[in-house]
């Protein structure tokens, strides 16, 4: 919300939230029960030109700008070896921590995964199965289609029991600057309705 507020481009809000996440780190319970769970986040960032994935892990980050086609986040790290922007000291941190050798080449997700708490056990299909959705629309993706992929409890996308999927949201940014935006949110928690 503050990369919203602050900034008029997806490349400056990313800048916003990682300048907020270096200054105040990240964390808290994501659960309003008593059992301590946290995890680090994952972004969509776009604008009507431009669109970033951001990822996180404590107050270190791997951005990776989007080129075209599709992509999508879910519980997990997805940023691989495909880094352009990233935090000063990511690949030092993980090297003194033992998780990379500094040889290798360098891959976000697999160095930073295992002290990631968002690495639940469903995590991988569920970000798996979203991609297939969005590879079968390619190039003809609608906000109804985006609206119906939201919606889908087969693949985990909406999810339900233990951890539920509490809200959506879907935005269309015409890159004609003379046409309006247009955001549609859930207005209950269960997508599906």
């Amino acid at each position: 919300r503050l990369g919203l507020e602050r900034a008029d481009t997806a490349e400056k809000a990313l800048s916003v939230i990682v300048d907020l996440l270096e200054k105040y780190g990240q964390g808290g319970n994501c659960m309003e029960s008593n059992m301590a769970f946290t995890y680090h986040n994952s972004f969509l960032i776009a604008d009507r030109k431009e669109a970033w994935v951001l990822e996180t892990s404590g107050k270190y980050w791997a951005a990776e700008k989007v080129e075209g086609g599709i992509r999508n986040i879910s519980n997990q790290l997805s940023i691989t070896t495909r880094i352009d922007r990233e935090h000063p000291e990511l690949k030092e941190y993980a090297k003194s921590n033992g998780w990379w050798d500094g040889e290798k080449e360098f891959d976000f997700a697999a160095t930073y995964s295992y002290v990631n708490t968002a690495r639940m056990t469903t995590s991988g299909g569920r970000y798996c199965e979203g991609y297939k959705l969005l590879n079968k629309h390619k190039g003809s993706i609608t906000s109804e289609i985006m609206m119906e992929i939201l919606r889908d409890k087969e693949s985990g996308i909406n999810m339900e029991g233990g951890f539920m999927t509490t809200g959506s949201m879907v935005s269309v940014l015409p890159q004609q600057p003379n046409l309006p935006c247009i955001h549609f949110f859930t207005g209950t928690p269960d997508p599906a309705r």
